[in-house]
């Protein structure tokens, strides 16, 4: 018996090291890597900016300025490329624009090209995928237009099936 209460004892500590382990949070991280922004062709978008995964990245209108409003419920569905602090992203291949960063309001910094705070869409079957492209969504008071980021700026948006139009 003095064993079975033991077990049971390690096991009670377990599980509660893995629930406190858990956040409350229910938006995924940053996604943080080696920041390697590559071009790869993607579908009907053509020649598009993908991170180190090959996961379509994409801007939206709202922060062309590199004013980040991305925030909040907006990151359940739009994560941000970062970078670790004190590095700089890199490219592999052409581009014909500027890859830098810009600080985000928790601290972190994104990957921008040409001044535009760069994500991922939660919602893309993985890489190849652009299901983003021409997506509208509101989150609070803003409103967002996305577009697969090209190395020439934005992709043309679909004219058909791109626009679920959400809402949150």
């Amino acid at each position: 018996m003095h064993r079975t209460t033991a077990l049971a004892g390690v096991a009670l500590a377990a599980a509660l090291g893995v629930a406190a382990c858990g956040s409350s949070d229910p938006r995924p991280p940053a996604q943080t890597s080696s920041s390697t922004v590559a071009v790869r062709d993607v579908g009907s978008v053509g020649a598009t900016l993908v991170d180190g995964s090959g996961r379509t990245l994409y801007f939206a209108d709202q922060e062309a300025s590199g004013a980040i409003k991305c925030v909040d419920a907006c990151l359940r569905f739009w994560q941000p490329l970062t970078v670790d602090a004190g590095s700089q992203p890199t490219a592999s291949g052409d581009l014909s624009g500027k890859l830098a960063s810009t600080h985000r309001p928790d601290g972190s910094e994104q990957v921008t090209y040409n001044g535009k705070p760069l994500y991922t869409f939660h919602d893309d079957s993985g890489p190849g995928a652009a299901d983003g492209n021409g997506v509208t969504d509101n989150f609070g008071a803003d409103s967002f237009l996305w577009h697969a980021a090209t190395v020439s700026g934005a992709a043309s948006s679909p004219t058909t099936g791109g626009d679920p139009g959400y809402g949150y």
